[in-house]
């Protein structure tokens, strides 16, 4: 069954309010233009924009050089607001610590949250356990559970790193970041740039609504209908990882070195 009949939480009215009061009034405002309204409300010198790429190209060159050496790798991506004691904490430590158990190093956007919950389970277990932090005005301190923490100001040099040095992906319940890494994973899978690796979406009932989503978009005819499974639905942890252990390429999985318990 797909959303046919599906109602949804907000009224339109009641959207169009949040955006106003949330996304378009605080911009208008603010007495000083943020460093982004600059960026767009004039042009920019040649040679600030090559101190700029001078800095995206440190990031990528910090990347590389750490991550190139990490092995087998799952990223797995989640909220920052889930806290330890929710069922979601619990699924994340559950899921980083089976695939420490299976021989990957867990690597995630070294946060908070979700992101801590499944180091938390990798380093629990004895396996590696990485983090991509984001540096942001508001959020977010690198978790404690890491052996290696990576700094970037840049999301887009951030998420090449999550997705360059995996060889699958694991989605725990989250929002617009989660999502984001989500279809940027599942985009590059479908465009035959990386892969196919296994994407999981971990937690069955958090993700029902974009399973009917995505039925409205192929009703739609806005995509395929081989889109549809573009990733699995599944709520073990254990069956998660046994997935993707068989669904890597043989080679990957040949230097696997699983923990002993």
């Amino acid at each position: 069954m797909h959303a046919k009949n599906y109602k949804p939480r907000l009224e339109r009215s009641e959207w169009e309010q949040m955006w106003q009061e949330h996304w378009i009034t605080p911009a208008i405002q603010q007495k000083k233009p943020d460093v982004e309204q600059q960026f767009l409300s004039a042009s920019r010198a040649p040679e600030v924009e090559r101190r700029r790429m001078e800095r995206i190209m440190k990031e990528f060159e910090m990347g590389f050089s750490h991550l190139h050496k990490v092995g087998p790798a799952v990223t797995v991506f989640g909220s920052a607001r889930y806290k330890e004691g929710t069922p979601q904490y619990k699924l994340g430590v559950e899921i980083g610590r089976e695939l420490a158990k299976a021989g990957f190093a867990v690597l995630t956007g070294g946060g908070p949250g979700l992101m801590e919950a499944a180091n938390r389970g990798a380093r629990e277990a004895g396996g590696k356990s990485l983090g991509c932090n984001i540096i942001l005005p508001f959020e977010q301190a690198p978790n404690p559970y890491l052996d290696e923490v990576l700094d970037f100001h840049y999301f887009f040099t951030r998420k090449v790193m999550l997705v360059k040095y995996s060889c699958a992906y694991v989605c725990l319940p989250g929002g617009f970041g989660t999502l984001d890494e989500m279809f940027e994973a599942a985009t590059l899978i479908q465009c035959r740039k990386i892969g196919p690796f296994p994407l999981i979406l971990l937690g069955c009932r958090f993700w029902e609504n974009l399973r009917r989503l995505f039925w409205d978009l192929h009703d739609a005819g806005a995509i395929s209908h081989e889109d549809l499974g573009f990733a699995a639905l599944l709520d073990s942890p254990l069956e998660a990882v046994e997935v993707i252990r068989q669904r890597i390429p043989a080679e990957v999985r040949r230097r696997l070195k699983p923990l002993s318990d």
